[in-house]
């Protein structure tokens, strides 16, 4: 059961997180008036709000998921509007493209909703920056000591070297990877000399949405692109959906390697489980340490876990002489909301 104090900025209610003196939701899971949005993954950015709210880079992969004609009202980094006496700014997640942390100050509180967030870098967003307050806002989807990610750098240079592997042998690397993030990621830190890079349907308006942002992306091609034949796929990093795993699509790519992208990969019965070659870990979230380095930087006395391992997380911060709490939410893993919106 959530348990709130009459103070409280952000309480829990049946249509999402709530903040009563400002009278609107972050990241509501049913249609509400007012909804601040940390970012545009399916199960934080739902459709039929009468108002959204949102970091300006969320704007291109909010009107793309949700209609163009969203009213969509849109803040820089550290830009601070007054609504209800509730002071708003939202700050780097370091998630994926607009992502934000949303402060909030209203009668000498100060609350961080961090939504998801991640802490290495990785070029394709601002940096996850720690915003000091009193009461901090947490995810947990790997709120485990075992989650630990390797570097950016590691990560991509082992892409490569499958890459370059399967197309010294003339086969296909078919990457499932989530559409909006993971798929960004690795194009921008493949080293796309080693042979072309062709896109499922799904993903290439996403890289659309990031180009524009000024994010530096290699060309790419659509499976549908009349230069897409045999020859260029056998040299190919083919980037998809996972739910275009097992489908009719696959056929066009003969004999192929397979991969799959997710901080799951870290546990290796999900591999298994996947049926892929080979699996890469890979995550958009924080890992345990990365967690853990982010509630420090808050300097909060309150911590508030959201989905994932919540119970371990608590724990853990209770020991450590934090006062720390879980509470339901409606928020999921991205890679198993892909395969609802990435047919």
């Amino acid at each position: 059961m959530n348990v709130f104090r009459p103070d409280d900025l952000v309480i829990s209610r049946p249509e999402g997180l709530y903040c009563p003196p400002g009278d609107f939701f972050i990241d509501s899971w049913r249609p509400v008036d007012r909804a601040v949005i940390t970012h545009a993954h399916s199960d934080h950015a739902r459709v039929g709000h009468q108002h959204y709210l949102a970091h300006t880079d969320s704007a291109g992969t909010l009107r793309t998921r949700l209609g163009a004609g969203i009213n969509l009202q849109s803040l820089a980094y550290g830009e601070v509007i007054d609504h209800h006496g509730v002071r708003v700014s939202l700050h780097p997640a370091g998630h994926v493209l607009g992502s934000a942390q949303v402060r909030l100050e209203h009668g000498g509180q100060v609350w961080v909703a961090s939504g998801d967030y991640k802490i290495e870098p990785d070029g394709t967003c601002p940096a996850f920056e720690p915003v000091r307050c009193n009461t901090f806002i947490t995810e947990s989807t790997f709120g485990l000591p075992i989650y630990r990610w390797p570097t950016q750098a590691s990560l991509c240079a082992d892409i490569d070297d499958w890459w370059r592997a399967n197309a010294d042998q003339g086969r296909a690397s078919v990457l499932f990877c989530y559409a909006f993030g993971k798929a960004q990621r690795i194009l921008h830190g493949v080293d796309a000399a080693i042979g072309p890079i062709v896109m499922h349907g799904a993903v290439e308006p996403l890289n659309e949405v990031y180009r524009a942002a000024g994010v530096a992306l290699p060309p790419t091609l659509r499976v549908s692109d009349p230069r897409v034949d045999t020859g260029l796929l056998q040299r190919a990093l083919v980037l998809a959906p996972p739910s275009a795993q097992g489908t009719p699509w696959m056929k066009r790519f003969g004999t192929y390697a397979d991969a799959f992208a997710s901080g799951w990969m870290q546990l290796r019965g999900t591999r298994r489980r996947r049926g892929v070659d080979r699996g890469f870990v890979m995550s958009d979230h924080a890992d345990w340490s990365g967690l853990l380095q982010a509630i420090e930087g808050t300097g909060a006395e309150r911590v508030l876990v959201t989905h994932g391992s919540v119970a371990v997380l608590v724990r853990w911060l209770t020991e450590h002489g934090l006062d720390a709490q879980g509470f339901k939410t409606e928020y999921g893993d991205e890679d198993l909301a892909d395969q609802a919106v990435s047919a």
